[in-house]
């Protein structure tokens, strides 16, 4: 089986082009397979790129773990560059199906390749049941997350956690902290991922307000744990800021692997996502 591994900001990602080769028979062992970084290629997670019958080109997404999730901000723009720079697709714009639905990306190109993608995400999802969560809506602004387990280890001793909610089409919880370097992400990020009140699991972000227009942020993605950047999630920080009142519709967001730019349209209420694409290597795996 062919492969491409690629990355955005370091959320990095297998590739497989299903639309000139085979599927793979069994993406959900596969993505657990690849994405081991002893064993595997190393990844978050595995994305196919598929025929589509309502765009120019489908994604699927599988976290590392084989769950396979809704929607990845950095695999998408990943998933444009791939299909212009190998010649599937040749325009500067594209629609992608997700799990999320149909997106619209427009692709800075450079000497024939791409170099940034900004991405209409669509709007917000901020309805709790749709998020979904069981905690108190209609939205989760600034809710009180009770987390026994936590006692201890924020800096805080805090068990008790304020979180916001938002849905990018797939969900996000978003902390702010005074310093998100102290937070031990590894320890506390999957006891929210899995707390009760998120039947569909969440993805988990600590955020560190810098000014109205720039945070830093870190991330505990659902499905593979610590990583180096989310793009939903970005978008997920966007929305929760303006919703806060921390920050404005237009956001700079330094992630570990790198920037992300937003901003939060009120003309269409869309989150707009920009940021680079990257390929690394292509290889063959024993299917």
């Amino acid at each position: 089986m062919r492969f491409t591994k690629m990355h955005g900001i370091g959320n990095d990602y297998v590739y497989v082009d299903c639309i000139t080769h085979s599927p793979p028979r069994d993406p959900v062992n596969l993505a657990r397979a690849v994405s081991d970084r002893h064993f595997g290629v190393g990844s978050d997670g595995l994305i196919l790129i598929c025929p589509s019958e309502r765009a120019d080109v489908r994604m699927r997404m599988f976290n590392a773990d084989g769950s396979e999730a809704e929607m990845c901000g950095n695999g998408i723009r990943c998933v444009a560059k791939y299909v212009l720079d190998h010649g599937l697709v040749k325009k500067p714009r594209l629609t992608i199906e997700t799990g999320r639905g149909v997106l619209a990306l427009e692709l800075q190109i450079q000497h024939g390749k791409v170099e940034r993608v900004t991405v209409d995400m669509g709007a917000a999802i901020l309805d709790a049941s749709c998020i979904p969560t069981t905690l108190p809506g209609p939205r989760v602004v600034k809710a009180l997350l009770p987390l026994p387990a936590a006692a201890g280890l924020l800096p805080t001793q805090s068990s008790t956690l304020e979180v916001t909610c938002v849905s990018m089409g797939n969900p996000h919880t978003v902390i702010y902290a005074e310093n998100v370097a102290r937070i031990p992400l590894d320890k506390i990020g999957p006891l929210i991922e899995n707390a009760a009140v998120f039947p569909r699991r969440t993805n988990v972000h600590f955020v560190q307000v810098h000014s109205a227009d720039e945070v830093t942020m870190r991330t505990w993605e659902r499905g593979s744990g610590i990583t180096l950047a989310c793009g939903t999630g970005a978008c997920a920080v966007c929305v929760a800021g303006v919703l806060t009142g921390g920050t404005e519709r237009k956001l700079l967001a330094h992630l570990p692997g790198g920037d992300l730019e937003l901003l939060w349209k009120e003309q269409d209420d869309h989150v707009y996502m920009t940021g680079p694409a990257t390929e690394v290597f292509s290889g063959d795996w024993p299917d």
